[in-house]
């Protein structure tokens, strides 16, 4: 999908940013539109499709994290959260509810957009999406109980329906692909995941391979295909080798 015709809705309680926001992205060939909270956003996304929905988090009544929750159980939304400088806690629950990035405020506008295209380009709604190229192990790659449709970014099951998953996810599933049986750190995770502005000390990773086992494994709490190596990171285990992963949990 190419930029000009990519939907962004910019959920704001205050007015000055949502329309510098607003006015900014159009700027840059995008159709943006501005809601003041829950119920104009609701009402937007009757109306048309919407690829990107940028949600303050502090806004009163319905706030960003229980919207980021609303996209997330009934829309394929991509979603970036905009939060206050130092609120940790916020973004690990954002990131907790599937949100795809976050950004501090003040909001810097260039550095807004170039993270608003980076999430659009993981979650192949930009007709400028960098092709995976000739280090793509397969089209497709079993974990656990899904499917890894490396060309589509989708995780589909055996029935082929497709398993909600926000584009951070799919590059962590794709950087394990890409190396399977292969003990993997948190800081080398970050890097082939082309995630380096995520915060090693809010513990991202943790947060998405545990979502990320909610979705995959027949048991979660006993890992097969994303296992845990003590004290080093987590490999990828393919399917039938588990029984190579004797030092991993």
């Amino acid at each position: 999908m190419r930029g000009d015709r990519v939907h962004i809705v910019v959920v704001d309680d205050e007015p000055d940013i949502r329309e510098t926001v607003r006015e900014y992205l159009s700027l840059h060939g995008f159709r943006v539109t501005a809601a003041s909270g829950g119920v104009e956003l609701r009402k937007i996304l009757e109306e048309s499709s919407v690829q990107l929905a940028i949600l303050d988090i502090a806004m009163p009544g319905e706030d960003g994290l229980s919207l980021a929750r609303y996209l997330r159980e009934h829309h394929k939304t991509a979603i970036m959260m905009l939060t206050a400088a130092g609120e940790v806690v916020d973004r690990i629950i954002g990131l907790e509810m599937g949100a795809d990035d976050y950004l501090a405020k003040p909001v810097d506008l260039r550095e807004l957009l170039a993270r608003v295209k980076a999430v659009l380009r993981r979650t192949n709604m930009m007709a400028d999406s960098p092709s995976t190229g000739d280090d793509t192990p397969h089209e497709r790659v079993r974990f656990g109980t899904c499917w890894l449709d490396l060309e589509s970014h989708k995780l589909v099951d055996d029935d082929g329906n497709d398993i909600a998953i926000t584009a951070m996810e799919f590059d962590l599933l794709r950087a394990l692909a890409e190396h399977p049986n292969r003990v993997l750190s948190r800081n080398q995770l970050l890097d082939l995941a082309h995630n380096r502005d995520w915060e090693p000390f809010d513990r991202s990773i943790d947060i998405r391979v545990a979502r990320l086992r909610r979705k995959v494994e027949a048991d979660p709490a006993k890992p097969q295909a994303i296992k845990t190596v003590r004290g080093v990171g987590y490999m990828f285990v393919p399917a039938g080798q588990a029984d190579q992963t004797a030092e991993a949990d």
